[in-house]
C-alpha cells in the first residue's frame, strides 16, 4: 500500500526548526542551572558537615590497612587458612548472636502491638477525631525520631545492663516506626465496606474489624517481617551500651584490638541478616503470593 509523506513548506519547516532548537536550549539551560545548584548546595552541606577530602586522602591508607589486620591472625596467617583458630569463640558468639535474635524478636512483636493499637487513631480516615489523631501522631514521630540506641542508652540507666534495655529500646521505636507505616496502609485503604458495617449500627471498633482489616492485614505483615529485620541489625549495635546481645562482644574486640575476633563476629553478624532476609522474603512470598518477593 503506497503511503503519501506530505512536505512542508521551507519557511514552516525553518519555523518549526527554530522552535525545536529553542526548546531544547531553554531545557539545556534549566539543567545546567539544576546541575549547578545542586553542586551548590552539595559543597555547602559537606562544608557545614566539615567533610575534608584532604583527610580522607591522608588517612585511606588506615581504613585499608584496618581490613588487612581483621583479616590476619596473630601468628600472620590469613584467617581463612585456620578457620578453627579464626572462630575459636563460635559457641560463645553464637549464644550471644541467638540473644540479639530474641531480643530484636520480642521488641519487634511488642512495638507491632503498639503500632497496631494506635495506627487506626493516627489515620486520617479512621482517626474517631483531629485531636486524638494529632497526639497519637506526634507521640509516633516521637517514638521513631529518637534513635534505638539512645534510648537503649537511657533504659540501660534505669535498669541497668542486660538484654530488658535493648527489647525496650527496639519496642519503643518500632511502635513509632511501624505505627507511621500501618496508618499509611489504612488511609490507603477502600472505605467503602467500613460504611456498609457503620450502616448496620455497628461500633468504631467493628468497622475496623471487619471494614479495614482484612484489607490492611498483607501490608501490616509485610511491614513487620521488614522491621524485624532492620531491627537485627540494630540489635547487634545496642551491645555497645550494654544492652546485651552479640554487640557487647564486639566492642569488646574493637576496643582490646583483637583484629581476628572482629572479622569473625562481624562475617557471623552479616550471614544471620542475609539469612534473615532470604527468609522474610520466602515467608512474605508465601503468604502474599509471588509478587510480594520482589
Amino acid at each position: 500500500m503506497a503511503i503519501a509523506v506530505s512536505i512542508l513548506p521551507s519557511q514552516q519547516l525553518a519555523a518549526l526548526n527554530e522552535a525545536y532548537r529553542r526548546a531544547m536550549s531553554q531545557r539545556r539551560l534549566r539543567f545546567a542551572v539544576s546541575a549547578a545548584v545542586f553542586v551548590a548546595v552539595l559543597a555547602a552541606a559537606a562544608i557545614g558537615a566539615e567533610v575534608n577530602l584532604r583527610t580522607l586522602y591522608t588517612y585511606f591508607g588506615n581504613f585499608v590497612s584496618y581490613f588487612d589486620r581483621i583479616f590476619t591472625l596473630d601468628d600472620g596467617h590469613r584467617v581463612w587458612t585456620n578457620l578453627p583458630e579464626w572462630f575459636w569463640g563460635f559457641k560463645k558468639w553464637i549464644k550471644l548472636l541467638g540473644e540479639t535474635l530474641l531480643i530484636s524478636y520480642v521488641g519487634t512483636m511488642a512495638g507491632m502491638l503498639v503500632a497496631f493499637c494506635l495506627n487506626f487513631l493516627a489515620a486520617e480516615n479512621t482517626s474517631p477525631g483531629p485531636w486524638v489523631r494529632f497526639i497519637v501522631r506526634r507521640l509516633l514521630e516521637f517514638a521513631r525520631t529518637v534513635p534505638g540506641i539512645v534510648f537503649a542508652l537511657i533504659f540501660v540507666i534505669a535498669f541497668g545492663l542486660g538484654p530488658v534495655p535493648g527489647v525496650l529500646a527496639i519496642a519503643l521505636h518500632s511502635s513509632g516506626a511501624l505505627g507511621k507505616l500501618f496508618s499509611e496502609v489504612v488511609e490507603n485503604a477502600d472505605m467503602k465496606p467500613v460504611e456498609g458495617v457503620r450502616a448496620t449500627g455497628a461500633s468504631w471498633l467493628s468497622c475496623m474489624r471487619f471494614g479495614v482489616l482484612p484489607q490492611v492485614i498483607g501490608g501490616f505483615s509485610s511491614y513487620t517481617l521488614l522491621r524485624f529485620e532492620i531491627n537485627v541489625r540494630e540489635a547487634s549495635v545496642m551491645g555497645f551500651v550494654g544492652a546485651g546481645g552479640i554487640g557487647q562482644e564486639l566492642v569488646v574486640a574493637v576496643r582490646k584490638f583483637y583484629y581476628s575476633d572482629v572479622s569473625a563476629i562481624l562475617l557471623m553478624i552479616v550471614a544471620t541478616v542475609f539469612l534473615i532476609d532470604i527468609g522474610t522474603g520466602w515467608l512474605r512470598g508465601r503468604l502474599f503470593g509471588a509478587e510480594a518477593r520482589t
